[in-house]
């Protein structure tokens, strides 16, 4: 059995990995380099080079750490989901609740969303996240389609991307403006396009948008 994956190697990487994804959403993906990565998880230098291919390697590790973060949080909220019908306006905050959180006054919130959508535009310039991308994107839609399905809404896989779509577009541009108000674009946003996208199951398909 190599050093690498021995419990104490595994304990090593894990810890590499943790350290990227921290520095992360601190200050993006400049942040992240061998001796800042090792320096925060008080390891030597080369443990960086010895438990990693690259530096893209360990970046995308460390992106796919912060995914897996925000995808356990939702997952915690959605269990406490009840089981009842939820008209537009109630579908709508819960929905925003699991995509971008209960509260935005936080830094660290603030952070994680930045960090979130760097992380996609990361995706155009470097393909080995785009396979982590996916493998997040394929759980953020599972979780989403749960919540739906507890709300009593008809769940429209192929409109899933467009409802996560438009709150990522008010996200962005809420952000680039520096809106302090980052939920009111994209609540007002999704209220235009719920009932189509996930209409209310006890709706009659003749009068569904």
């Amino acid at each position: 059995m190599s050093t690498a994956v021995t419990p104490k190697g595994e304990r090593r990487r894990q810890a590499l990995v943790e350290a990227a994804a921290d520095l992360l959403l601190e200050g993006g993906f400049d942040a992240v380099r061998h001796r800042s990565v090792a320096t925060r998880a008080d390891l030597p230098l080369a443990s960086t080079t010895y438990y990693f291919e690259s530096l893209d390697d360990l970046i995308a590790k460390a992106v796919e750490c912060n995914g897996n973060r925000d995808l356990a949080v939702m997952r915690s909220r959605v269990e406490d989901v009840t089981h009842r019908p939820r008209g537009p306006e109630s579908t709508v905050d819960l929905l925003l609740d699991l995509l971008i959180g209960p509260s935005l006054i936080s830094v660290d919130c603030r952070d994680r969303l930045i960090s979130r959508y760097e992380r996609f535009t990361a995706c155009a310039r470097h393909p080995e996240l785009r396979d982590v991308q996916v493998r997040l994107g394929v759980q953020l839609h599972d979780l989403l389609s749960e919540a739906l399905r507890r709300s009593e809404r008809d769940v429209r896989q192929e409109q899933m991307r467009r409802l996560v779509a438009v709150v990522d577009g008010a996200m962005l541009t809420s952000l680039g403006e520096h809106d302090a108000d980052l939920r009111t674009l994209a609540r007002t946003m999704l209220l235009d396009v719920v009932d189509i996208v996930a209409p209310s199951v006890d709706k009659p398909d003749h009068i569904r948008p």
